[in-house]
């Protein structure tokens, strides 16, 4: 019986990965939508959008605003229908991300100038936030039990007293008098 060729075999693999890819992107409204404008099969698009995407991502291009939205849209989402299902884990896990998320974003603004020297810096922070949000790593949960919980408890009072400043401070007017209203 003789062995099928080699490129028989991969073109046949390829031509069910395809198959599988376009059954799984048949339910999107929006690449049925430009297969129809563009006449290029849907799955064709969304390889192509994924090449393009991970060229972009690996260029440097735009990925500080990708950490961004991926660090920001994703969990806002999850968070809103945790709070929508009144699911208290889900709601907990939701606001320790944003506690590690928030202490993080701190961080980043005074460290900014270091950090545009460090190479692939967005694609560490883009990793970083996968791992802190993902319910399958609760890196966010790990951070805050490990580490921030203890430095947040120790530094409690100076917290409140910064934040009594603030308000007090933010209620007086520019010539330093007591705002109306």
């Amino acid at each position: 019986m003789p062995q099928p060729r080699t490129m028989d075999t991969v073109q046949a693999q390829l031509s069910s990965s395809l198959a599988q890819l376009k059954g799984k992107l048949g339910q999107s409204p929006t690449l049925q939508k430009l297969e129809e404008k563009t006449h290029v099969p849907k799955e064709y698009i969304f390889i192509g959008g994924a090449f393009i995407f991970t060229l972009a991502f690996l260029s440097g291009v735009g990925t500080g605003t990708l950490c961004n939205v991926i660090g920001f849209i994703f969990p806002a989402i999850k968070s809103v229908r945790a709070m929508e299902s009144h699911a208290s884990n889900e709601v907990t896990q939701w606001l320790v991300y944003w506690v590690v998320y928030s202490f993080f974003s701190v961080i980043e603004i005074f460290a900014e100038t270091l950090l545009y020297w460090i190479p692939f810096y967005y694609r560490f922070k883009l990793g970083f936030l996968l791992w802190a949000m993902l319910p399958q790593t609760r890196g966010a949960k790990y951070l805050y039990d490990n580490f921030l919980k203890d430095i947040l408890k120790k530094s409690e009072s100076k917290i409140d007293a910064v934040l009594k400043d603030a308000k007090v401070t933010a209620g007086r007017g520019e010539n330093g008098n007591k705002k109306d209203g």
